[in-house]
């Protein structure tokens, strides 16, 4: 056994020693302090790269829930406002029905319900103008894709978040085909024999019939005045067409194939072909075109860019010309200019949801039907008359449909999107978090035993620093001699 005092090397080794239990000790003493295994890159490189990307996302993903919640709120201001609306609509619907009475109905009658139509129609507009969401309005057709077009015949009606702002030039129109409206035509006159052999006139559409018997020894123009009543009073969307030749037809008052009734006539060619049998409508043409070379679908007058076109999905337009584009010209061109609600509903870019808010004034609302009073949206309606209150129920109707509508769509939006967007970020939030945790979290149990082990050894080796440092005394009693 060799004996040596320059260098003791089983003190060397228990410093050694020591000094990794120390650092040990430290390291599990700042986990049990922060509640974390990994406080510094040195920890874990590659977790710690991974936690702080995790971390990003889940800031995202928080943020991205106090987002879908803002948006659930503005939805709500919004329909908020659409329900006063609506109940406004439904009142001056009640009104414009009380002014149609005109049997009962004086001058003044019709004045002081006019008044109230009035301010109704008032408080509509002041409605859409001030409705708003912090600064920004809602309800004024600011929030939307509106448009402008430029040509005879067209019109713009709505756009969607999916269309695309048009460039400077606009978007092209071409009609190919112009929408019609369904009729049917008799060939044989009404004349005052068939009057006086009881001719029966059957009209049928929408679910409703009116079927009328002349009046004998009554004039064909008395006999049909009477024919026309009764189907304006039973609400059939039918006019009733005179010709000079004393031929009779009726047509729709709506345009397009889906709008179509049904004829019999007891005699045949008056109405039907045969006697006393149905004959359908001829159906009415739905408008075709295109709109910036891309596909759309007509319904009626109205064009609308398909879904899957790239710059005008959801863009509708009204064409009410008479005739088809010629080949090589356009009919217009329709700017459009989008300013939808854009939300930012995800932890990433382009994680986006998007809805428009269309123009809810009077003078928005109703446009585009044809009236025999010339009103041209509900700002116009005048009840004064019974021609202005019939026609006012119908621009009414219109205005409930389109208000009910809007209200449906921001009601979806909120339901589907919004809060079924808010349901899947808490949980992808949680989970993230959760992983997150596994990562960079310290085991509390674990460490804390690692701890009291380390406390443990640290102390040993402490003990025998002090052995090591003693054994080499005992070289100094072989100098004793």
């Amino acid at each position: 056994m060799a004996f040596r005092v320059n260098h003791n090397i089983s003190s060397i080794n228990t410093q050694r020693q020591l000094e990794r239990i120390n650092r040990a000790s430290s390291q599990t003493l700042e986990h049990l302090s922060s509640g974390m295994k990994i406080n510094k890159a040195a920890d874990s490189p590659a977790a710690l790269v991974i936690s702080e990307n995790m971390r990003a996302q889940i800031a995202g993903l928080n943020q991205a829930v106090e987002n879908s919640e803002q948006g659930i709120s503005m939805v709500q201001t919004a329909e908020g406002a659409l329900n006063e609306v609506n109940r406004l609509l439904v009142d001056v619907r009640q009104l414009a029905v009380h002014a149609s009475n005109a049997g009962v109905n004086d001058e003044k009658m019709l004045e002081a319900d006019q008044a109230e139509i009035q301010n109704a129609l008032a408080t509509i507009d002041r409605i859409s103008e001030v409705t708003q969401f912090g600064t920004k309005r809602l309800l004024n057709g600011s929030r939307g894709a509106n448009g402008v077009t430029n040509g005879d015949g067209l019109q713009f009606v709505d756009a969607q978040p999916g269309t695309n702002t048009s460039p400077v030039e606009g978007y092209s129109v071409q009609i190919d085909q112009v929408a019609t409206k369904s009729f049917v035509q008799g060939t044989a006159a009404l004349s005052q024999q068939v009057i006086d052999a009881g001719e029966t006139l059957t009209v049928s559409e929408g679910g409703k019939t009116v079927s009328f018997t002349t009046i004998q020894g009554e004039s064909a123009t008395s006999n049909l005045n009477e024919f026309e009543s009764r189907i304006n009073e039973a609400g059939l969307n039918i006019d009733l067409i005179r010709n000079d030749d004393g031929t009779i037809g009726l047509r729709h008052k709506e345009f397009g194939s889906k709008h179509t009734f049904s004829v019999a006539s007891t005699t045949a060619g008056v109405l039907s072909k045969v006697g006393d049998v149905t004959d359908a409508a001829i159906a009415g043409l739905d408008v075709k075109g295109t709109i910036n070379g891309e596909e759309a679908s007509g319904d009626g007058q109205v064009l609308t860019g398909k879904q899957n076109a790239p710059n005008v999905a959801g863009l509708a337009i009204r064409y009410t010309g008479e005739k088809p584009t010629p080949e090589g010209e356009i009919a217009g061109t329709v700017s459009v200019f989008q300013n939808s609600l854009i939300f930012q509903v995800g932890a990433n870019e382009d994680q986006t949801v998007s809805v428009s808010l269309r123009n809810m004034s009077t003078r928005a609302l109703s446009q585009g039907l044809t009236t025999d009073s010339g009103f041209e949206s509900l700002s116009e309606i005048d009840v004064t008359n019974f021609q202005g209150a019939q026609d006012a129920i119908e621009l009414i109707d219109r205005a409930i449909e389109q208000t009910t509508s809007e209200r449906g769509k921001l009601g979806a939006f909120q339901k589907n999107t919004l809060q079924g967007t808010l349901n899947n970020l808490r949980m992808a939030s949680e989970n993230l978090t959760s992983a997150e945790s596994t990562i960079r979290d310290a085991d509390m149990a674990s460490e804390m035993a690692d701890f009291t082990r380390n406390q443990i050894l640290m102390q040993s080796a402490t003990a025998m620093l002090a052995q090591a440092n003693q054994r080499e005394q005992m070289v100094l009693s072989l100098l004793a001699g």
